[in-house]
């Protein structure tokens, strides 16, 4: 590839991975939205469950730090320069949309509460493995991670707060 053809080809790819992150995020919003007004509102909530209108923003940043730190492990070494950690990238992506799925597909808190932990565990082995590559990327998604850890405190609020 010419030098001059680089900033294309990084562009296309971010362009790549924000339109998957997004993508997810929508397939995960569709899923969500035929709950949220229905079932989600009947649910008994702790304290500290945030207001509703806090999730499409948080998310929605979330989503685009998860795509530019994929793109910049892409950008340094390649999809197969970086398997692990792009692989862990895929795992913990399926995990987020598959959360939606069960917890308001589904409504199985105490699933959802089970696949989360995943999700947590799979962001850190990702960061851990986009640490190695840029570090960047990796700080990239500690926000993420922190989010997570939040949400997992709040999904098994929910399901000691809704059981039986």
């Amino acid at each position: 590839m010419y030098m001059r053809d680089r900033p294309t080809r990084d562009l296309l790819g971010l362009a790549a991975f924000i339109a998957l992150c997004l993508g997810i995020s929508a397939l995960g919003g569709w899923v969500t939205a035929g709950s949220v007004g229905s079932w989600y509102a009947t649910l008994a909530k702790p304290a500290f469950n945030p207001p509703a209108w806090v999730f499409a923003p948080v998310w929605t940043a979330l989503y685009l730090m998860i795509a530019v730190a994929g793109w910049r492990v892409w950008r340094r070494r390649g999809l197969a320069g970086a398997r692990a950690a792009m692989s862990a990238y895929a795992v913990q992506l399926a995990l987020n949309l598959g959360w939606s799925i069960l917890f308001f597909g589904g409504r199985m808190i105490g699933v959802a509460l089970a696949e989360i932990a995943l999700l947590l565990a799979a962001i850190v082995v990702n960061a851990a493995l986009f640490w190695r590559v840029e570090r960047a990327a990796a700080l990239l998604l500690l926000p993420y991670a922190a989010w997570v850890a939040f949400a997992t405190v709040l999904n098994a609020a929910l399901w000691r707060l809704n059981q039986g």
